[in-house]
This record gives C-alpha cells, structure tokens and sequence, in this order.
C-alpha cells in the first residue's frame, strides 16, 4: 500500500506541476539487464525507476553500456548504446515514442571501415537544431594510428563521430576529436549559437579525469583543453542544465560512487556531491529532459 500510496502522490504532483522534468538512462553491471532510468524533478536528487526498459540483443557481447538518449523534434526517443566491451565495429540502436515500447534493435556498423579497430565506446548523441540533425560521437581504438602516453596502443583512443537525419542514411565517419592524448566519454553542450563545450575524460594513464574543450560549432573542432576538475579516476560525465548553472555528474570508480560539480562557464567548478542523491549501482547514461506526461507514462 505504501508504494501505491507514493506513486499516487507522484501522479499528483506531476498533474499539477507543467515544469519538465529530468530523466537519467543508466545501466547496471555486469550490464547484461538492459536500459535502466533514473529520474529527478531538481536534478539533484535521483529516483531508479527500478525496472529495465529494453534488453541487449545485439553485438558480440549482448550487452548495453553508457546508454545515451535524445529526442529528435517530432517527439521521438532515439537510443544508443556500447554493445561489447571490444571485437564490435560499432554500437547498439533503437527508438521509442514513450520510452516504453521500442523498435526493433539494429547495429550501426560505424567503424567497419577500419578493420583493426578494437573497439567502441560510449556512443553520444547530441541532436544539433542548427543544422537539424543528430551528431552521434563515439570513442575508438585504432592501434599505431595517433601518438600516445604510456597506455598501451589498444587502450590509446580518439574520438570519432558521424551524423544522421533520420537513422537511416549516416555520413561517412570522421575524426571527431585528437587532442594529443588517448580520450573516451565525451559529451557536447550547447550553451548558445556558436557557443559549444566538450567535456571529457582524458584516459591517459598520469591523467584520468575529466577537463572540457570549446568550440564554435557541435561537430568542432573542440580546443583550449582546460586541466581537470575532478580527481583521478573519474569518467562517464553526464550534464544537466540547472537553473543558470550546468551540473556535470561522473563516475568515481575507485571511491564506487557518484560525484558532481557545479558550474556557471565551464571555467570554475564547485564540487556539490553532497548534495545530490544517486542510487546505488547507476552507471554511466545521460541526462535529459521529457515532458510531465511521459514520466506518468513510466511510472504507470
């Protein structure tokens, strides 16, 4: 009873409250499970909807990884995820109206075109409305191709991307990101026309923590690569826009837990972890904004 009595108080809020409200994808380990979603009306404190919403059926592993989401204009929810750890040529994709029911898995072949690839990592989407179109950027190895640290050369990556209209057709896939060092999980945010910022994280092995770089269109190209705001071991940011300010929350994996920073122009940060609520075991997704009514529809 008790249950039912909350998400009847949350119905009711939700009825009355015409704010948009925030959603998180995420995943659990060992990641075989599927999609998972947290969500949040303040973009502090985070509820796991505690149920999967689409199982891996694709790629070499069958897993879901770093599911990342968007909504394209006419309302429709586009997914994609890691489906192996390594051995795949590209990355997991499917589509929803309601997050509920989806469409049938396809794989999206993006790197075949380079026959040593080891891997793909954390696809990203981003939907660009200047150009009206999706920008999908992803993290690959690619061994002897770009210099690097003391990271071995299947663990040195850059950041590649392609960009699509309709899911269908995808331009050819190109350099994204080579900032000198190896670089997975990387995120674009738009803070105005001609105004974008890249956070990432430098997966380099003195490194691995997460900086930003700035650019002028989504596609790049992405410079002035700050020093880190996190500490060591951090990765899998994820950013909501809060108010003025845009909270970036990552994973840090040797603590096993969430952290986040708050910022106003991705120039100062202050940590505000202890501020926010993440349930155990949410792993790496991003965060995004729906209308009241489809929150109703999950919690239905």
């Amino acid at each position: 009873m008790n249950r039912i009595f909350c998400t009847l108080i949350v119905l009711l809020f939700l009825s009355s409250c015409s704010k948009d409200v925030y959603l998180f994808s995420s995943f659990h380990e060992p990641a075989n499970e599927g999609l998972r979603l947290l969500y949040s009306y303040d973009g502090y404190k985070w509820t796991d909807l505690n149920r999967t919403f689409l199982k891996p059926e694709i790629g070499n592993q069958k897993v879901m990884r770093d599911p990342s989401i968007a909504q394209g204009k006419d309302g429709t929810f586009h997914l994609v995820w890691t489906s192996s750890w390594k051995d795949d040529k590209g990355f997991g994709y499917a589509s929803s109206k309601d997050l509920i029911h989806w469409s049938e898995e396809r794989f999206l072949p993006v790197m075949e075109h380079e026959p040593t690839t080891v891997n793909v990592w954390a696809p990203e989407l981003f939907y660009d409305n200047e150009a009206d179109q999706f920008v999908i950027i992803w993290a690959s190895t690619v061994p002897f191709r770009f210099e690097k640290g003391i990271e071995e050369e299947k663990n040195n990556h850059r950041m590649y991307y392609t960009t699509t209209k309709d899911f269908k057709a995808f331009t050819p896939t190109k350099l994204f990101l080579d900032p000198k060092f190896s670089v997975i999980d990387a995120v674009i945010v738009k803070r105005k026309t001609a105004d974008y910022v890249l956070v990432l994280k430098d997966n380099t092995r003195p490194e691995r923590n997460i900086k930003v770089a700035f650019g002028a269109g989504a596609t790049g190209p992405y410079t002035n690569v700050s020093e880190p705001f996190t500490k060591k071991f951090t990765e899998g940011p994820s950013v909501a826009k809060v108010g003025n300010n845009w909270l970036i929350y990552f994973d840090s994996y040797q603590d096993k837990k969430y952290g986040a920073v708050k910022t106003h122009d991705f120039k100062t940060f202050t940590d505000v972890s202890a501020q926010t609520v993440i349930p155990e075991g949410h792993k790496h997704g991003t965060i995004f904004n729906v209308k009241k009514r489809i929150l109703k529809g999950l919690l239905k």
